[in-house]
């Protein structure tokens, strides 16, 4: 909106208007106290407010505003500006417009592709009574509201100082046009002051609203001594900024001045880069949840990275390390799914057999269920490769509704993997617990240890002894990471670990541990799974269906039998995803849609067997006697 223009003959009322205007020696006679109630059509403005006895020109393109200035012009050419409380809304309700606005008469209006640009000047405050209509266009009824005009001296004092704000407010570089300083200063009116000055173009919408709907004169006036005092504030700060720029810059290119400028500004307000930077690391500290001790380890590395100077290299250290900290979950756990059947549910779909698993876990859930202070059991899965002890832990945490992170500890040798590296050294970081608890971004996953039988120890430290402290329940409330420094909280975690043999782990390591042995699968339990997930999940993964491939019980039972040696079923998914591969190439060459692999059809699929089975049950041998071998990787009958 343009600059608003005072009314040199002070906007003599129209006919029908039952309050009249101030005049320019003094105040005008309050008619509208008998509060009289009028019909008038109304016009929302989007980002402005009309003052009384100012001409404004307004731009209008919506449909209800042009019907209502159409009809306005059709009766008395007067209507109701009202501001919207919000810009962005076009069809305008009740509850999106102001309370008080101002009856306008249009002086002058002309069509433009856009809508209408019209001429109008303010004549009074007024305040909607009701709403009569909101189509074709907005009409209200509404009673003026009469300004509350006081006398003397205090008058006198508001006046005076607000002209002398003003004036100081136009010479600090405000963007006013030069006749309406020259009226503010020349007006004896105080209603007419307060409204000129009201509209000056620094003030906020909300700002020009409230002195719209302040019908006290010395009030408004007041509040405008303030307004022009901080804005005169503003304005002197930001010539000093300027000055101080143009004196270091001198004759820097343009982008040079801008970046200066900026520069200059955020140091004025106490908000340069480095000091933003450590506001926003203090309200992330704030905000993580961190026990007390632990934020006041932070605030204090705060502090000190605030005293160092910004070149320096402990710069980057502490801050690698306080955004360490506030990236661990501290908060309470999430909340967690107790339904015991339907935990059971996704355990059976997801696994078959490994029923003591199974049951221990919907204990854990029963137990937990009635007791929150129940510590989380400590599980070790020991059985061959391949029996599914690793897809067991991802779906206990899917069952628990639990976050599910992983760490395998097969052939680490540094006790550092663990627990961290000391920041004195170049490059710390936290140990890879802490790591996989940032992954998970909860306190409470389910935390897989993978392959614990196969951690080993040599000169840089033993593994084993600092899993001692994350494994034990007494301990791991306040685990200790070497970078940190700070106790860490443990015991809401669900540690889950693996391992083929029990003999390699230490002692006081596997006395911590709830040992479940995983034993091989029969062959009648390879076929189950195989048929109720091997062979979907490899049609899945190869684009097929069960229309495309089928693989008969005999199949498969001589797949188990003569090409996979092994407790789990790890080879035999192998073999099946092997001749699932070479199907889609014969649907795509024209060949046929369907594939039935018959146990005669496995040679040609998968080379000749690679295992004899039942010969050493079946046939007696001279000089031979049959035996059974057992290892971390199962056992067979064998012939010596």
């Amino acid at each position: 909106m343009e600059t608003p223009h005072p009314d040199p003959e002070r906007l003599k009322p129209s006919p029908g208007t039952e309050a009249p205007l101030a005049s320019a020696d003094g105040p005008a006679p309050q008619a509208g106290s008998e509060k009289e109630v009028r019909r008038i059509p109304l016009v929302p403005l989007r980002d402005d407010v009309v003052f009384p006895k100012l001409i404004v020109p307004l731009s209008v393109g919506r449909r209800t505003s042009i019907a209502a200035i159409t009809a306005a012009m059709e009766k008395d050419k007067q209507v109701l500006l009202v501001a919207q409380r919000d810009p962005q809304v076009d069809d305008t309700a009740e509850q999106d417009l102001y309370a008080t606005g101002t009856i306008a008469e249009i002086n002058g209006m002309r069509q433009t592709p856009a809508g209408v640009q019209m001429l109008v000047a303010g004549a009074q405050r007024a305040r909607i009574v009701r709403f009569v209509q909101f189509k074709p266009f907005i009409e209200v009824e509404v009673e003026i509201v009469a300004d509350q005009v006081g006398e003397g001296l205090e008058m006198e004092a508001h006046m005076r100082s607000v002209k002398s704000l003003y004036e100081k407010y136009v010479e600090s570089g405000a963007a006013v046009a030069p006749e309406i300083a020259t009226t503010v200063s020349k007006t004896d009116d105080p209603v007419y002051l307060a409204d000129l000055v009201s509209a000056a173009p620094d003030q906020t919408l909300d700002q020009k609203q409230h002195m719209l709907e302040t019908p006290n004169v010395i009030e408004r006036l007041r509040l405008l001594s303030l307004f022009l005092s901080k804005q005169c504030e503003i304005l002197e700060l930001k010539a000093k900024i300027q000055n101080e720029v143009q004196s270091t810059i001198g004759k820097l290119q343009r982008d040079q001045i801008l970046r200066e400028q900026l520069k200059a500004i955020r140091k004025e307000l106490g908000e340069d880069e480095e000091g933003a930077e450590l506001h926003t690391l203090r309200e992330k500290i704030e905000s993580a949840g961190m026990p007390d001790s632990v934020k006041e380890r932070a605030l204090k590395e705060i502090d000190r990275m605030q005293s160092i100077p910004a070149a320096s290299p402990e710069v980057g250290i502490i801050r690698t390390y306080v955004d360490w900290l506030v990236a661990l979950p501290w908060g309470p756990p999430p909340d967690e799914t107790w339904d015991i059947k339907a935990a059971a549910t996704v355990l059976d779909e997801d696994h078959y057999g490994v029923e003591k698993i199974k049951e221990r876990i919907l204990e854990y859930m029963a137990v937990r269920q009635r007791s929150q202070s129940l510590r989380s059991p400590i599980l070790c899965f020991v059985g061959p490769p391949g029996v599914g002890k690793t897809s067991l832990g991802k779906s206990i945490a899917r069952a628990l509704g639990r976050k599910f992170v992983r760490l395998s500890l097969g052939g680490i040798h540094d006790e550092a993997e663990i627990r961290g590296h000391r920041r004195t050294y170049i490059g710390a970081m936290p140990g890879r617990i802490l790591q996989q608890m940032k992954v998970a971004g909860a306190r409470n996953p389910v935390f897989m240890l993978d392959e614990i039988d196969k951690v080993g120890a040599d000169w840089r430290g033993d593994p084993s002894s600092a899993l001692l402290e994350v494994l034990d329940p007494e301990q791991n409330r306040d685990f200790s990471d070497h970078y940190l420094e700070v106790p860490y909280d443990l015991s809401h975690v669900l540690f889950i670990t693996t391992a083929n043999v029990v003999d390699t782990i230490i002692p006081p390591l596997r006395d911590r541990m709830e040992i479940i042995r995983l034993p091989g699968y029969t062959e009648d339990e390879k076929m189950h799974i195989a048929k109720q997930f091997l062979v979907p999940r490899q049609l899945r993964e190869h684009g097929l269906t069960d229309e495309n491939l089928a693989l008969p019980e005999a199949s498969l039972r001589l797949l188990i039998r003569e090409y996979t040696h092994e407790a789990g079923v790890r080879n035999l998914e192998r073999e099946i995803a092997n001749i699932a591969r070479k199907i889609p190439r014969r649907i795509a060459e024209g060949e046929t849609e369907k594939v039935t692999v018959e146990p005669s059809d496995l040679m040609a699929y998968l080379g000749p067997p690679r295992f004899e089975f039942g010969v050493a049950e079946l046939e007696d041998q001279v000089g031979a006697v049959t035996g059974v071998a057992v290892n971390e990787y199962g056992g067979d009958v064998m012939t010596v």
